[in-house]
């Protein structure tokens, strides 16, 4: 269970971050069906029945086959049914042990779920053509899907399943649990604060909004340009229009923009404080350890934003931005499992 949850968590990782760079390199509809490519299995498939297959799509013969787009679309979907697979696995262990009470069986039930709704959003993104909503919420519960696979990594029992099953249920310390409220409470905030700019960043990204403001710190050379946030966030415009490049004028980019930057600043503020409140407390050195992985990866995370911006936004860069959200959410998680239980 552990080298599966291990691998799940990996895998997970390399999903968000292939994800990030498909929609970078737009390759999203790379494949305009789903989940073949062009109604094969591979690019190569496609691409050797290619007159027939682009005549019996809808939409196929006026979005012309890529090779290279397809190949980056259909890796990520095969990555992301490898994730998948895993993730049966340990659901299907999770319940064969559940009289041992080792793994908690709602838990893997739930990455169950939220992995069949994961494909359905993946298929909505092709098939939607790139919709803003779908997109983020594709990103949400991917990185819902990290989190969880991360929190049931870390709450596998020490020992061997064995040892485990003769010692009964793992059970958090309750010493000091009580005065660690305070704590945990702020480091469940700051987890918000995480899970609302990563919504925010797949909002700026699915509506082509990141290149709005090419300067930092101001942006379109001054600190308030004008915005339009009314129609900066409208969620749903319809179900037959094609997103890619995006549609909104520049006014709501930048406010989209704008909204991401100070989402960043609230988050650092979050962040930080959760860090500091866990770093001042005495007795807690597992947490500690984590409390300053999260103080680097948020280091991290804002240094290949400003660096992002400064350069242009290259492609490296912005998806290694994506990859540093999931690592900051990680590092998040894994400070409050070790609060949670009491170590």
């Amino acid at each position: 269970m552990r080298r599966l949850a291990i691998a799940g968590v990996v895998l997970c990782f390399t999903v968000v971050s292939l994800g990030a760079y498909v929609r970078l390199t737009a390759a999203g509809l790379g494949c305009p069906d789903w989940p073949g490519c062009y109604g094969h299995l591979t690019p190569s498939g496609a691409a050797t029945a290619m007159p027939a297959a682009g005549a019996s799509l809808p939409g196929a013969a006026s979005r012309p086959y890529e090779a290279g787009k397809a190949w980056r679309e259909m890796i990520h979907r095969y990555a992301a049914a490898a994730l998948g697979l895993t993730i049966v696995l340990i659901t299907a262990l999770a319940l064969v042990t559940r009289r041992q009470h080792l793994v908690s069986v709602p838990l893997s039930l739930a990455l169950c779920a939220i992995v069949l709704v994961q494909g359905l959003l993946g298929m909505l993104t092709v098939t939607w053509q790139l919709k803003p909503l779908v997109v983020t919420l594709h990103l949400l519960f991917g990185m819902t899907t990290l989190g969880l696979l991360m929190w049931l990594t870390l709450s596998l029992p020490a020992g061997s399943w064995e040892s485990s099953a003769r010692e009964g249920p793992v059970r958090a310390q309750s010493g000091g649990a009580a005065s660690l409220t305070g704590t945990r409470a702020l480091v469940r905030l700051a987890l918000v604060a995480l899970a609302v700019q990563i919504a925010l960043g797949g909002w700026t990204s699915s509506n082509y909004a990141a290149v709005a403001c090419p300067d930092i710190p101001t942006c379109q050379g001054a600190w308030w340009p004008a915005a339009d946030f009314r129609d900066a966030f409208v969620l749903w415009r319809g179900p037959k229009i094609d997103y890619e490049g995006g549609l909104l004028a520049p006014s709501a980019r930048i406010a989209i923009h704008l909204t991401h930057r100070l989402g960043a600043l609230v988050t650092a503020v979050a962040l930080t404080l959760a860090a500091l409140a866990v770093l001042r407390r005495r007795g807690l050195a597992s947490a500690r350890v984590r409390a300053w992985a999260v103080l680097a990866a948020l280091a991290l995370q804002l240094t290949l934003g400003i660096t992002m911006v400064a350069k242009a936004f290259p492609l490296r860069l912005a998806t290694a931005h994506t990859a540093g959200a999931a690592l900051l959410l990680l590092a998040t998680l894994a400070l409050l499992r070790s609060l949670s239980a009491g170590r």
